[in-house]
């Protein structure tokens, strides 16, 4: 990261950050075109590694993509406010974010494809008590992104 002064550090203040943003947006290569794609989600950190949970359809480009190239970036963004000034260029903005790369991969064991739903659940309602009917996981795809490098920044 180019500006230290900004980065956070601390794993109760990266935490935080994630639980803050509410959407997850998920890069993909495409043949040398990059396809990017918001997606709410789920997550646990064990050990200090964090994996990501998504959810969707069983076909489609991002079913595509994750089954065929699992090299992703993602982003998340939280706290944007405009700092206002007399001059253009003076400008700045309020955020925190984060910024990481992973390895995507569609989950095929129905335990952990259940836990990954959950963890979205938990996160989009804080409730973990939910059950999923086995026709609806019958037709829903569940990602798992296990992140291999992570950054996140506030600049106040």
């Amino acid at each position: 990261m180019r500006r230290s002064d900004r980065e956070i550090i601390d794993p109760e203040l990266i935490r935080k950050t994630i639980d803050d943003c509410s959407v997850c947006r998920i890069g993909f290569n495409d043949n040398g075109e990059v396809y990017i794609i918001p997606l709410n989600f789920g997550y646990i950190c064990e050990d200090g590694k964090y994996v990501f949970y998504f959810h969707g359809a069983k076909e489609g480009r991002k079913f595509d993509l994750a089954s065929q190239n699992p090299c992703v970036g993602f982003e998340m963004d939280t706290d944007y406010k405009l700092n206002e000034a007399d001059a253009a260029c003076s400008f700045s903005a309020r955020f925190r974010s984060i910024i990481g790369t992973g390895r995507i991969s569609v989950l095929s064991d129905e335990e952990e494809r259940i836990k990954g739903l959950g963890r979205i659940m938990h996160k989009a309602t804080g409730r973990s008590d939910w059950d999923f009917p086995p026709a609806a996981l019958a037709k829903t795809a569940v990602f798992r992104l296990d992140v291999t490098e992570l950054s996140c920044k506030e600049h106040k």
